[in-house]
């Protein structure tokens, strides 16, 4: 019988390359319309009637494109729609969130040092508060407020700010930005499944129909156009922080996440001027490094042991309950061989204070001094040290044969 937890790795793994993979077919396409609009020559008279055109070359060929500012004389029955890279990134985004962190919801959802959550519980804040922002900003675009296109993205900011507040407090530092990164991707693909696809549908019924469609429906897609495009790099840094302690294991992780929004705009910002011809506002460099010197030092700061009521530190999970499973984990036979193989082969780098030279936090936040920190990371020991010979790196605490054997006993007698 395959082994469950293999099983699990290979889903996580296919899962996260089909994501990777829609992600990037989604962001390059996303990109390079925004380049191109911004880029067309509209200073022409162009025989056709379209409101502008760019000649481009790639591949050995050259492409004449033209944009009509709302559709030819002859709407074309080939018309291709740019919509399945979003709807597949976001279907297996959250195909990937619930493999890894709602299937692990007490290893890596759940912080009892943070709140103490049920992974029922858990999971359904997670799920509910992606509906809650979609609903919560869409009502916001639609009101007054929202025809201030400057306005509304500060008024963005501050919710997504307040949501990384709100996250940091609920779930594990790791999981807090990732939903954060979720929150976001959820935004951007419900503007595309709600509202600039739907929107473009009505302009094409239309034109069809002999009708003048309304300029508004082009102007809202617009809208929610612009706003994908400065979340676009925010959401890719959350969405790899997971794998760098020093931007989600420090007590400013939210304020990180804060600041990162803001280099997206910079960054955009340049981008956009330069494919516009708008010349190169240079300041945006500065702006871009100085926000970057800001989230590398509050990692630093943030990781500065802070006394609680209690005299314990922050961060310090050694006196947390274990939860049922880890329980199991910590009482199956062979637990204190791998608790002392442990001990002696990793925790010189997975500790609260690293020992191994040039490593300053633990490898990806994951603690391995104590017997509870050891239950608690029973499947990633099994997974990286069992049955394979991922960990240590290189083997440099050489780990036996026999030890790996013994870790995979262990694991493995939860399991029957």
């Amino acid at each position: 019988m395959m082994d469950p937890a293999f099983l699990v790795a290979w889903t996580e793994f296919a899962v996260r390359w089909l994501h990777v993979v829609t992600a990037i077919a989604w962001i390059g396409s996303s990109f390079y319309f925004i380049a191109l609009d911004l880029g067309l020559h509209r200073d022409r008279k162009l025989a056709s009637g379209a409101d502008g055109e760019e000649w481009q070359v790639h591949g050995g060929g050259f492409y004449h494109i033209e944009k009509y500012l709302v559709a030819p004389e002859r709407m074309p029955g080939d018309l291709i729609w740019f919509k399945w890279e979003s709807y597949a990134t976001w279907l297996t985004g959250f195909a990937l969130l619930s493999v890894v962190y709602f299937h692990g919801a007490e290893l890596y959802l759940i912080d009892p040092q943070v709140m103490e959550l049920a992974p029922l519980q858990a999971i359904g804040i997670a799920v509910g508060s992606l509906a809650f922002g979609w609903i919560v900003y869409d009502l916001i675009c639609k009101t007054r407020f929202g025809d201030d296109n400057t306005r509304l993205m500060v008024a963005l900011f501050v919710i997504l700010v307040a949501v990384a507040w709100g996250y940091a407090h609920v779930f594990s530092g790791r999981a807090a930005l990732l939903m954060l990164g979720a929150f976001t991707a959820t935004i951007m693909t419900g503007n595309v499944f709600w509202i600039i696809i739907p929107n473009q549908k009505i302009v094409v019924a239309d034109l069809i129909a002999g009708r003048v469609p309304d300029p508004k429906y082009g102007k809202v897609a617009k809208q929610r156009s612009t706003h994908n495009n400065y979340l676009t790099l925010p959401v890719i840094f959350l969405m790899l922080s997971n794998h760098y302690p020093l931007a989600f294991a420090t007590h400013y992780n939210w304020l990180i996440a804060s600041l990162v929004f803001l280099m997206g705009v910079t960054i955009r910002h340049w981008f956009n001027s330069r494919h516009g011809r708008q010349g190169s506002p240079w300041w945006t460099w500065g702006a871009t490094v100085v926000l970057f010197a800001l989230i590398v030092w509050l990692s630093r700061l943030g990781l500065e042991p802070v006394p609680d009521t209690t005299g314990d530190t922050t961060g310090d999970t050694t006196g947390a309950a274990l939860t049922p499973l880890e329980h199991r984990y910590a009482s199956a036979a062979g637990f204190d061989e791998v608790t002392g193989i442990v001990q002696s082969r990793c925790a010189m780098c997975h500790a609260r204070e690293p020992g191994w030279e040039g490593i300053t936090t633990a490898p990806k936040g994951v603690l391995l001094e104590t017997p509870e920190d050891i239950a608690r990371a029973a499947p990633r020991i099994y997974m990286q040290a069992g049955i394979t010979h991922a960990m240590p790196p290189a083997n440099v605490s050489f780990i036996e044969p026999e030890e790996r054997a013994a870790i995979a006993r262990w694991f493995r007698a939860t399991e029957g």
